[in-house]
């Protein structure tokens, strides 16, 4: 392929890199708005934010298996168009049931595009010199889309409805099907692993059946239906492991986690995924029905938090050729560990400096850990096993964000609805409510309603600043790897994660 075609084929491949990250965090603005037109209530609402993204995560590596059967620019092809389908279908549910449907359903089509374009990178830029830099820009792309997917959300809303945040990929997903076969290349490996449909499914059931019974013991004062569906979930979460174990060629190589340098970082990208998405959640929604700004205004104001994660990124190699890079990632865990403990003072005239202050914060010191993880967790294990490790890295990267938006979610849930003695389900709720209420009557509701979702912020703050100071510690205190670590720009070749 002529070089020139090859960067023009990189851009085309940036589109649905750009847009699977930014149709994780869009619905951070929207989710408000959206609850209120469909009435979706507070457990709705969090399997609205967060069914995408744990179906990318269950189905990333499978779906990189399958490009390698099948084609890789066929899979592409085949998922961009199901996504601009879906996206549309989005755009217009009528209801929650169906919005969920349809978010669980673009997981399944996102799921086959990060892995598609990547592999396809690979083939088109075999200079190495030249693929470490396609590829540190197609990983930029995935910084800029969820960083920029709030702003973009937040200034759609203010002049559309809510449906528009999932119609802005039906344009670029339709330029992908037109240009795609003419600038990408087709390939097919001879040595793709074997596909297996069981432990998909034992995963996906696994995690989505606790995730359920998390949410409905929150929601239900009967337990038994949720503490039956934990019960489910966790026995097919062991029957997984054991398939895992037993396999040859696992969907997920589960014995890298008897190395400890890998555990730790990985359990790192995860929770503070978790602890990252679960502050997004709480804060966008504050933003908007505490303090009472518009869409448009949320989203700037929100954006100190992805300016925050890209700064902390780009200062991540400095970092590392300054000291050690388990030093950097842990001394950047401690400045997210205070970024989180500012939320917990935002209350009155200082809540919106606080806010802004506290997510940059918070968001700044992932920074090294995001950048220099990766290379952690392929530099502690065996070269030929560096493609297993990569793939759940991204695994647990997509894994840690989805459960942010459920565990952090439903705390702050308890928290609100402890403090309004269940009298309401939600802020969304009660904004509504509001409407429909004598003056009076409608402002004291709205005052005891802001007043509940600040404190489960405040928990929130807390929450995430225990989790990355015990991150903090852990990163500190893991034994180095055996082998020499990969440095912040390498990246492991596509291949190998197929071998």
């Amino acid at each position: 392929m002529r070089v020139n075609r090859a960067w023009l084929g990189l851009v085309l491949l940036m589109l649905p890199t750009f847009l699977v990250a930014l149709d994780t965090t869009a619905l951070l603005l929207a989710l408000p708005r959206l609850s209120a037109d469909l009435g979706a209530d507070s457990v709705e609402q969090l399997w609205i934010s967060d069914s995408y993204g744990f179906v990318v995560a269950a189905l990333v590596i499978t779906m990189g298996t399958l490009g390698d059967r099948i084609g890789r620019r066929r899979l592409l092809m085949i998922g961009a168009a199901a996504f601009a389908v879906l996206s549309v279908v989005a755009a217009f549910a009528v209801d929650p049931r169906m919005l969920i449907v349809a978010r669980a359903l673009l997981g399944v089509a996102g799921a086959t595009l990060a892995p598609s374009t990547l592999a396809l990178i690979t083939n088109m830029f075999r200079d190495e010199r030249r693929r470490g830099k396609a590829i540190a820009m197609w990983a930029t792309c995935q910084f800029a889309g969820g960083a920029i997917g709030p702003v973009l959300a937040g200034f759609l809303l203010q002049y559309f409805w809510w449906g528009s945040v999932f119609l802005v990929s039906v344009p670029a997903m339709a330029l992908l099907l037109i240009a795609g076969p003419v600038l990408l290349p087709e390939f097919r490996s001879d040595r793709a692993g074997r596909l297996d449909p069981a432990s998909v499914g034992m995963s996906l059931a696994a995690v989505l059946l606790m995730v359920y019974g998390i949410k409905q013991l929150a929601a239900e004062s009967a337990p038994l239906v949720p503490a039956a569906a934990l019960a489910v979930g966790a026995a097919i979460g062991f029957v997984f492991v054991r398939r895992q174990l037993r396999l040859a060629t696992p969907l997920l190589d589960l014995r890298l986690l008897r190395n400890r340098p890998f555990t730790a970082v990985l359990l790192s990208l995860v929770f503070a995924g978790i602890a990252m998405a679960g502050t997004g959640l709480q804060v966008t929604q504050y933003l908007q029905n505490v303090l009472g700004h518009s869409p448009a205004a949320a989203a700037v104001l929100f954006a100190p938090m992805g300016l925050g994660v890209a700064a902390g990124t780009m200062a991540a190699p400095a970092l590392a050729r300054r000291m050690k890079q388990t030093t950097a990632i842990a001394g950047g865990l401690v400045v997210s560990a205070l970024g989180g403990l500012l939320l917990v003072g935002v209350d009155g005239s200082r809540a919106l400096p606080l806010v802004m202050t506290g997510i940059a914060v918070l968001a700044l010191g992932t920074g090294p850990l995001f950048a220099l993880g990766t290379g952690l967790i392929v530099g502690s294990v065996p070269p030929e096993r560096a493609g297993s490790a990569a793939s759940m890295s991204e695994t647990g990267n997509y894994f840690g964000g989805s459960l942010g938006f459920a565990l952090l979610g439903v705390v702050a849930a308890v928290v609100y609805r402890s403090r309004m003695d269940g009298t309401s389900d939600s802020l969304a709720d009660a904004v509504a409510a509001g409407r429909h209420l004598p003056a009076r009557q409608g402002a004291g509701l709205l005052h005891t309603a802001r007043e509940a979702f600040t404190a489960g912020l405040h928990l929130t703050g807390v929450v995430a600043a225990l989790v990355f100071a015990g991150l903090a510690v852990l990163i500190l205190t893991m034994r180095p790897a055996t082998r020499t670590m990969t440095t912040p720009a390498t990246v492991p070749d596509y291949e190998a994660t197929r071998s």
